[in-house]
């Protein structure tokens, strides 16, 4: 089979390569469609990290059963799956308690060494991935590009469960990647109000079609005045810092209301984690600043309904789509700034 394989910074390459072994409690899958995500984009800018050389990346994924081994009996070959990244173990406290995005033996499929993802023809999905991973079947009217834009949008659905979104409720998104633009339309369809902070003059072009009611360029105004300003003076109930910037989580705690809450949603460089907060107005504003990470399983069966019903227009985050052989360009549009959700694809 053909799969890809980051061989360097910003190099990714084609291999013919043997196609996995079928395991008596798991099936294999041919892959029709992986998203590109922000992880995949840092790992091609700063190559393969020690030990992951052979990983196959990729893990927003959808598919087709091509083969079931003999211990399986609730899949069959022909059917259309949806597969997100995390693999939980089941056992430690957290699995006890329901919270498997916080496992302590989290393994990702695509990410995780050992644990080959979807850039490939092909994708085994042992019997450790089929009962503690994230399988579902789409509905079936979804594309496979659609069942796999379901992995991305399960983290936002999550976080603004968390930030308990809702009507009447002003949200400011910081950020117009393809995260953000996907916070941008949950926001909306929970009833929020939303503002957009984005920088960069293209991104703010492209999230106009998201409909959010201001959008601000943080280089040329000041975000806390506008946001004050269409807020009565009082300030946001929630903002969302969905980028990979520290600058925002100080911004995010001045825009937000006494006990507005802030969620860092986007992780911030392994190299340069620090982020500073404004203590006291976190103390006698009674402000909330939540971290959010991934996503219960359910999240994902959610978010596959969520684009079925069309509230989440798909047509909007799917900007791009390349074949596999042509992964390299894959990844630098993605890069670009130009696209928001890109998408390889399988025959």
């Amino acid at each position: 089979m053909l799969a890809a394989y980051v061989t360097g910074a910003t190099k990714i390459e084609i291999r013919e390569t043997p196609t996995p072994t079928l395991p008596e409690d798991g099936i294999l899958l041919s892959v029709k469609a992986c998203g590109v995500c922000g992880s995949d984009l840092r790992r091609w800018r700063e190559g393969p990290y020690a030990g992951s050389e052979d990983l196959i990346a990729g893990h927003e994924i959808s598919g087709v059963v091509a083969a079931v081994g003999s211990r399986v009996s609730d899949y069959s070959i022909g059917e259309h799956l949806a597969i997100a990244p995390d693999v939980h173990c089941g056992n430690c406290y957290y699995c006890k308690h329901g919270l498997y995005n916080l496992c302590d033996n989290l393994c990702l499929i695509g990410i995780t060494p050992g644990y080959n993802g979807g850039f490939a023809e092909m994708l085994v999905l042992t019997g450790e991935i089929l009962r503690n991973g994230i399988v579902h079947r789409p509905p079936p009217s979804l594309t496979h590009p659609q069942a796999a834009l379901a992995e991305p949008l399960s983290s936002v659905l999550a976080s603004h469960e968390t930030a308990g979104t809702t009507l009447g409720e002003t949200v400011v998104v910081m950020g117009a990647g393809p995260i953000g633009c996907l916070h941008i339309a949950v926001a909306r369809a929970r009833g929020a109000r939303v503002i957009l902070s984005e920088p960069n003059a293209v991104r703010r072009q492209i999230a106009e079609r998201f409909g959010p009611d201001l959008i601000i360029d943080p280089m040329s105004q000041n975000v806390v005045d506008e946001v004050r300003q269409v807020t009565g003076g009082r300030g946001a109930d929630t903002a969302i810092c969905a980028n990979p910037v520290a600058a925002t989580h100080t911004q995010a705690v001045e825009i937000v209301r006494k006990r507005g809450k802030v969620i860092l949603f986007g992780g911030l460089p392994k190299a340069n984690p620090m982020t500073t907060l404004d203590g006291n107005r976190l103390h006698y504003n009674e402000i909330r600043v939540i971290g959010t990470f991934s996503y219960h399983p359910s999240f994902h069966a959610l978010a596959l309904e969520t684009i079925e019903r069309g509230l989440i227009n798909s047509d909007h985050i799917i900007t791009h789509s390349f074949p596999l052989d042509e992964i390299d360009r894959a990844f630098q549009v993605a890069a670009s700034g130009e696209a928001l959700k890109v998408m390889v694809t399988m025959p």
